[in-house]
């Protein structure tokens, strides 16, 4: 990390629709030049204005000028930062140039993905060089995976308190939820099938869910593709579409971690189906990238994430993670920017490499997102 830096951090794509949120949060909650130095980022210096105008941002508010597909604008603009947050996706069209030079400048990167395929592509291209230089490279700091990652996090440790150990299965169970799907992962959905149709290999890293833990292969895993009745929570369960990249990402934060829960640990995701508690994603009814939901809309959004972990002689724990907006947009533009300052300002001893926020993080960023970002962490049980 570059702890000399002129920015604590860059919002790159601020002038998008999430991108905008994350920086709109950071000047309402941190200001402009103060205990966070942050800077808005875009293509477009008159677009960069004219965003910075319409939220109400201070004139004094940074702008860096940068473009996907240029390399060098690329390269200046992370050599002014400790950290880059990036809201640019589909990642696997636009993030390339921009993962490969915060590696080379030993620069934090952390972004939004929900693309296991190119976050498989950057663990085995950038995964040594990364290590070698320091740069921390967070994939998934949004509503995915974030609150699923720490939630499994949340339960385990809830446990070993607990019963003295850690479990070796923890089901992930959505209650409720309210608000949709972002464009933006709509998007990158539409990208990662463009790329299958074109590379049928692929089809078999999104299936598995170990795709994310190159050379392990833990135990077979729950399908979750059909509705099925769970005990433990009392009701019926169906798919869930998000579960095809948290998983991966909870099965990677156990290895990155040296399996504390165990070689064999089985976690699956599945939603709640209940007629009068709104869970569904409508991917048809997602917003176009750039687009989103009204400011009421964002602050009437929520999500009730139930957390069960089981032991092998009947233990049992529950807990919840609950968040205070709309997981796709209101919830996650926190999440992503808390994410980033817990990670410069609390994680420093964590070394580079690629990760999962939860690995990077663990506790502190369970407490900064408590503290900050309106997610609450319960044991019900």
């Amino acid at each position: 990390m570059n702890r000399n830096a002129e920015f604590d951090i860059i919002v790159y794509g601020a002038t998008g629709y999430t991108g905008r949120l994350v920086a709109e949060y950071l000047a309402q909650r941190y200001g402009v030049g103060g205990q966070v130095k942050w800077a808005m980022a875009g293509r477009s210096a008159a677009k960069l204005v004219e965003v910075r105008d319409a939220m109400n941002a201070p004139p004094e508010t940074p702008l860096v000028v940068a473009d996907a597909d240029d390399p060098a604008s690329l390269d200046a603009m992370v050599g002014r930062a400790k950290a880059i947050v990036t809201t640019v996706g589909p990642y696997q069209l636009y993030g390339d140039k921009l993962v490969a030079a915060c590696v080379a400048a030993g620069v934090d990167y952390l972004d939004l993905c929900g693309e296991p395929n190119w976050m498989r592509k950057v663990i085995d291209a950038h995964e040594a060089a990364a290590k070698a230089s320091g740069a921390r490279i967070v994939h998934s700091c949004g509503f995915d995976s974030i609150p699923f990652e720490l939630g499994v996090w949340f339960c385990e440790e809830t446990a070993k308190a607990r019963f003295g150990r850690y479990l070796p299965r923890v089901k992930g169970r959505i209650r409720a939820m309210r608000g949709g799907l972002s464009g933006g992962t709509a998007a990158s959905g539409a990208a990662t099938m463009a790329a299958i149709g074109k590379d049928p290999s692929l089809f078999g890293l999104m299936i598995d869910p170990f795709a994310l833990t190159p050379g392990f292969k833990g135990p077979e895993q729950p399908r979750g593709d059909k509705v099925e009745h769970d005990h433990d929570l009392g009701a019926e369960v169906g798919p869930f579409m998000m579960a095809v990249i948290n998983t991966k990402n909870v099965h990677r934060s156990n290895a990155l971690m040296d399996h504390p829960w165990g070689v064999d640990f089985v976690y699956d995701e599945m939603v709640v189906v209940n007629p009068d508690a709104p869970t569904a994603f409508d991917p048809g009814a997602a917003p176009q990238p750039g687009e989103g939901p009204s400011k009421a809309e964002r602050e009437a959004g929520f999500y009730d994430i139930a957390f069960i972990g089981v032991g092998a002689d009947g233990e049992k724990v529950k807990v919840s993670v609950k968040g205070d907006r709309d997981p796709g947009y209101g919830s996650t533009s926190k999440i992503l920017a808390e994410a980033a300052i817990c990670l410069i300002a609390e994680a420093t001893d964590t070394p580079g490499g690629v990760w999962t926020p939860g690995a990077a993080m663990g506790r502190r960023l369970v407490d900064r997102l408590s503290a900050n970002a309106g997610l609450t962490f319960t044991a019900e049980d």
